[in-house]
């Protein structure tokens, strides 16, 4: 039997990721304008973020250029912020800790509840089920 994801999240670690200025590498973001990811991606930016667009097809979105993969993104990446299904999502949690981000947001509807668990046995913050935007009006914020 595969046990529920845990919708659960820590308040304060939510709204410190939300608040604290940080480096979001947005998987499954595109130029599409209609899809969720591209709208959060622009939020993010709002709240002061730098958010680098993570797609096959490696493209410039809001500015930032595109990579590939996670691993190819340079630099550090704090938050890795999950926009693709819940197949893929495993995937994407380990690569996430292999690049030594701090922590993983799942987006409304996507987990992995296996791959949580290691990001969690790992140091990272795990937050799934839920939305920055939806989340960041909760708090107030922009």
């Amino acid at each position: 039997m595969t046990p529920e994801p845990d919708p659960s999240h820590d308040a304060d670690a939510l709204a410190d990721l939300l608040r604290t200025p940080a480096r979001w590498a947005v998987v499954g973001l595109s130029t599409n304008a209609a899809r969720a990811a591209f709208g959060v991606a622009a939020y993010l930016r709002r709240l002061g973020h730098e958010v680098v667009p993570v797609h096959p097809r490696a493209e410039t979105v809001h500015g930032a250029r595109g990579y590939r993969s996670l691993g190819e993104v340079p630099g550090a990446v704090d938050v890795v912020d999950v926009f693709v299904n819940s197949a893929r999502a495993g995937t994407v949690i380990d690569e996430a800790v292999a690049i030594g981000a701090r922590a993983v947001w799942l987006q409304l509807g996507v987990h992995d509840v296996a791959a949580e668990a290691r990001a969690r046995e790992a140091g990272l913050t795990v937050v799934s089920d839920t939305c920055p935007k939806i989340e960041g009006a909760r708090l107030g914020l922009a």
